[in-house]
């Protein structure tokens, strides 16, 4: 199996590779973003490095804003960056608006590129009609937080990861919350029901309503309208129902793109010189031998070291299982793998009587497809890490609890 990897590379090699390369311009100011030019300089590329970003707050992480910051115990998620240390020339507050041939066309001007690294994220998937709070950026998060108080109704479209997430800091902030959710299940987008029926007691023990099989039609500043015609009234209205990519501004360019730009393993795009990252990509996966989009923190921290690598002219590839984590209802619920990875349901513990418990997915030979592990860490990591080498497990030593998860490897002794 291939996976992520990017070898030390000598004096020698880094020289020839960056000969050609004067100006390496990344769009995106994200976690993607950042970790692409602090690559590149832990690379040993030393020319000219441009990092642009639409927002005007420097770099920060995103899984905060629906979680501590959301919740009220953290006011910041700001990521370490010193431009100088790092001889970046940081453009906040700069929006990409187009790309033509070796230049990056933005709100304050051309930039001219020898190489480019697209890191633009993603945006949220908007519903019909005005009013409903979207989280995406540090600011949603703030705006949101100013109106989740005690006695507030609040509506929710979308049980998925981060709708969840949502809801728990809404209760805990004393409000009353109704998740509307079109699926018959939550994180339908991930699980097959009967893995996901599993999260929805949760709701009801926070004092949540669940409404599933609900499609909602249009949302207003003072509730929603279903598609049957009911209206839910709220005091506030939040939307999560996904996110796709943010590469309009790539219209007309060229480049290929569909839900995403479309990238290898290598993470290079259909133009020279130009690769993508993050939520913005596409990428090809020889594992599965399909196209992901990985839409998640994780991938917005590994990738970009491979992507560096192959801006200077190298043949890494990126290969991983993808990974997502959720913190709600006072639950770590750790997934990896993709959707719809089919293959043989193993349970792991018991999700009615157990604290803890997993679910596996085993290929006919048994390897491990995909895994959702819930408040059991140590199982996760040793599962996921099964997963990422492709190692068969033995399905009746998996399922029992007692037995670590990697003495569960087919053949080992007990």
């Amino acid at each position: 199996m291939t996976t992520s990897r990017c070898r030390d590379l000598s004096v020698r090699e880094v020289l020839n590779r960056v000969q050609d390369v004067e100006r390496v311009v990344v769009v995106g100011a994200g976690l993607a973003g950042l970790r692409t030019v602090t690559a590149l300089r832990e690379q040993g590329y030393s020319g000219e490095l441009i990092l642009v970003g639409a927002e005007r707050h420097p770099p920060y992480d995103r899984p905060p804003l629906s979680k501590a910051i959301l919740l009220g115990t953290a006011d910041d998620s700001a990521l370490p960056l010193d431009p100088a240390s790092l001889k970046v020339d940081l453009r906040l507050g700069t929006r990409a608006t187009g790309l033509r041939d070796g230049v990056v066309e933005t709100d304050d001007g051309d930039l001219a590129y020898d190489g480019l690294v697209i890191a633009t994220g993603s945006e949220p998937i908007r519903l019909p009609g005005e009013g409903a709070h979207y989280l995406r950026t540090r600011d949603d998060a703030f705006a949101l937080r100013s109106v989740l108080r005690p006695g507030a109704t609040v509506v929710i479209v979308g049980a998925g990861w981060i709708g969840a997430e949502v809801a728990t800091a809404a209760a805990r902030h004393g409000a009353r919350v109704t998740v509307v959710e079109q699926a018959a299940t939550p994180v339908a987008h991930a699980l097959p029901s009967e893995v996901g029926q599993r999260l929805a007691p949760w709701y009801a023990e926070a004092g949540i309503d669940l409404l599933c099989g609900q499609r909602v039609g249009v949302v207003r500043p003072d509730g929603v309208e279903l598609a049957g015609g009911t209206t839910l009234r709220a005091d506030v209205v939040v939307v999560g129902v996904g996110v796709r990519p943010a590469t309009g501004w790539l219209d007309g360019s060229g480049l290929e793109v569909d839900r995403g730009v479309l990238v290898g393993a290598d993470l290079r795009t259909s133009l020279p010189g130009v690769l993508a990252v993050g939520d913005a990509a596409a990428r090809w996966s020889p594992r599965y031998s399909t196209r992901i989009r990985g839409e998640h923190w994780d991938d917005a921290l590994r990738a970009p070291v491979v992507a560096a690598a192959n801006a200077l002219g190298g043949a890494e590839t990126y290969d991983p299982v993808p990974y997502v984590w959720s913190e709600q209802f006072g639950h770590m619920v750790q997934y990896a793998g993709i959707p719809a990875a089919g293959g043989n349901l193993v349970w792991r513990g018991d999700p009615d009587t157990d604290s803890g418990w997993a679910a596996f997915w085993l290929a006919p030979d048994g390897r491990i497809l995909s895994l959702l592990v819930v408040d059991q860490p140590r199982d996760f990591v040793q599962g996921r890490r099964l997963a990422e080498a492709g190692t068969p497990v033995d399905p009746e030593l998996l399922r029992d609890p007692a037995i670590s998860v990697k003495a569960s490897v087919a053949g080992s002794a007990r």
